[in-house]
C-alpha cells in the first residue's frame, strides 16, 4: 500500500489538529499531516492526565519535536467522569469523549476544521472498542482507517518514512491495567506506574530488556506481563522472578502476584475472570 490515498486524504482537511500520544499510529499521521499541509495548519495535540505515564510525555515530547511539529499539551479531567471511574467495560468511552472534546476545543480555538486520530482498519474491526463510539459522536476524522492502513502497513510506512517510533511497542493508557469493575483512581494509576518502573528497572539490572510489559490490577492479586522473550528468560531465573514479585508487594500490591505471558491486543479482564488478558 502507498502513503497516496493517506496524503490525499490529509490534505483535503485543509487544516487539522491530530490527537497525539507519541505512538506509532498517532505519529504516522502527524507525520503525514505535515507531509500534506503547511506546518502552520498543523499542531498535535496531547492530553495530560494521570493516566499517561510520565515517560511517554517525554517521549512524546521528544517525537513532536523530531518531527518539526507545535505540540500543545492540554490537561483533562477524566477522573471527574463518573462512568470513567466505574471502570465497567466503556471506560475507553468516556475517556475518548473527555479527550476528543478537549482537542476539539483547542482545535476551534486554534481556527483549525478538524481532528484527526490514529485509529486504523484493525481498531474498526475490533469486537469491543467503546472508544471508536466517542470519535463517531464527536466527528472526528480517522485518515488511517479511511485509507485502509492497519497495523502492519503502519509499521511498514513508518519505517519507509524513518519515524524514530516504527518498532514502538503499544503503550495504552495506565488505565487499562485496571481490572474492569475495579475503580480507576489516582492512586491505582500511580501505583501501576511506579509498578512498571520498577520491574523494569529490576530486570535492566538483571540484563533483561522486555520490550511488551504490564502490570496488572486484578481483583484478587495482580499479575506482571512480559513479552516471550522477557518471560523465557525468567522462567530461567526463579529468584529474579521471586525478587520482581517481593518488589512489587513492597510497593504495595496486594494479593497474589504472577509472571506471564504478554499476549496482545490486551485487555484487563473484569474481577474474577482467570484470563489474564486476551
Amino acid at each position: 500500500m502507498t502513503a497516496d490515498r493517506l496524503l490525499a486524504s490529509l490534505r483535503s482537511l485543509g487544516t487539522v489538529a491530530v490527537a497525539f500520544s507519541g505512538g506509532v499510529d498517532s505519529t504516522l499521521v502527524l507525520a503525514a499531516a505535515l507531509r500534506a499541509l503547511p506546518a502552520d495548519r498543523v499542531i498535535a495535540v496531547i492530553a495530560d492526565s494521570p493516566s499517561l505515564a510520565r515517560t511517554e510525555l517525554v517521549e512524546a515530547r521528544q517525537v513532536a519535536a523530531y518531527l518539526g511539529a507545535e505540540l500543545v499539551e492540554v490537561r483533562v479531567a477524566e477522573l471527574e467522569v463518573p462512568g470513567y471511574r466505574a471502570n465497567a467495560g466503556d471506560r475507553c468511552y468516556f475517556c475518548k469523549h473527555t479527550v476528543l472534546s478537549a482537542v476539539g476545543e483547542l482545535a476551534a480555538q486554534r481556527g483549525l476544521t478538524h481532528v484527526a486520530t490514529g485509529t486504523h482498519a484493525d481498531d474498526r474491526r475490533a469486537l469491543h472498542r467503546p472508544g471508536l463510539r466517542a470519535a463517531r459522536e464527536l466527528q472526528v476524522i480517522e485518515p488511517l482507517a479511511d485509507a485502509g492502513f492497519g497495523k502492519r502497513e503502519i509499521r511498514t510506512l513508518a519505517a519507509a518514512w524513518s519515524l524514530p517510533v516504527a518498532d514502538k511497542p503499544a503503550t495504552p493508557c495506565l488505565a487499562s491495567r485496571i481490572a474492569v469493575g475495579l475503580a480507576v483512581s489516582i492512586g491505582r494509576l500511580g501505583l501501576v506506574e511506579r509498578a512498571e518502573i520498577a520491574v523494569r528497572a529490576r530486570l535492566a539490572g538483571a540484563g533483561v530488556q522486555p520490550h511488551d510489559l504490564r502490570v496488572r490490577l486484578l481483583g484478587n492479586g495482580f499479575a506482571v506481563e512480559l513479552d516471550r522473550s522477557a518471560h523465557a528468560a525468567l522462567e530461567t531465573s526463579p529468584g529474579l522472578a521471586a525478587e520482581v514479585l517481593t518488589e512489587l508487594n513492597g510497593l504495595g500490591l496486594t494479593g497474589a502476584g504472577r509472571i506471564v505471558t504478554y499476549r496482545s491486543p490486551a485487555l484487563t479482564p473484569a474481577i474474577g475472570d482467570n484470563a489474564v488478558s486476551s
